[in-house]
């Protein structure tokens, strides 16, 4: 899968949306519609809430593919999660990774992720060993 990272602004927040990690839980236009409408293009319109309507909700993404950084702020900074590593099995969804963690691939290549990952638990992902969302079309349960 392409890893295709898209920009928007309000001129004070950037939003940074990564689609690869996305796993469509829906959460960022059921809470803030006027600012993320997949069935807009651009999906994402910042003008649409305030600053501080838009980091709330980003915050709230269960995959990390919704990001933000202030626009009078570097965003070359690698965020490091100071938390406790938790794993949690979503229902009839991915295995939900919080805080930081290192994935090691079968060429022995290291990504490193912080805030929330999630991994397939399906089988279904074109973007393995993360999920995709794939797990809502094939009607996953689990």
């Amino acid at each position: 899968m392409k890893d295709i990272t898209k920009k928007y602004t309000n001129g004070e927040v950037s939003v940074v949306w990564k689609p690869g990690l996305c796993i469509h839980s829906a959460i960022c236009f059921k809470g803030l519609p006027p600012v993320f409408d997949p069935r807009k293009r651009p999906w994402v319109t910042p003008e649409g809430g305030t600053t501080q309507q838009i980091v709330e909700q980003i915050k709230k993404c269960p995959s990390g593919a919704l990001s933000y950084f202030m626009n009078d702020q570097t965003n070359d900074e690698k965020l490091n999660v100071e938390a406790e590593t938790i794993v949690e099995t979503a229902r009839n969804g991915p295995l939900m990774v919080y805080g930081n963690v290192t994935i090691k691939d079968q060429s022995g290549n290291l990504t490193k992720k912080n805030k929330v990952t999630a991994f397939c638990r399906c089988g279904a992902s074109s973007n393995k060993p993360f999920c995709d969302g794939s797990h809502q079309r094939i009607g996953f349960e689990g």
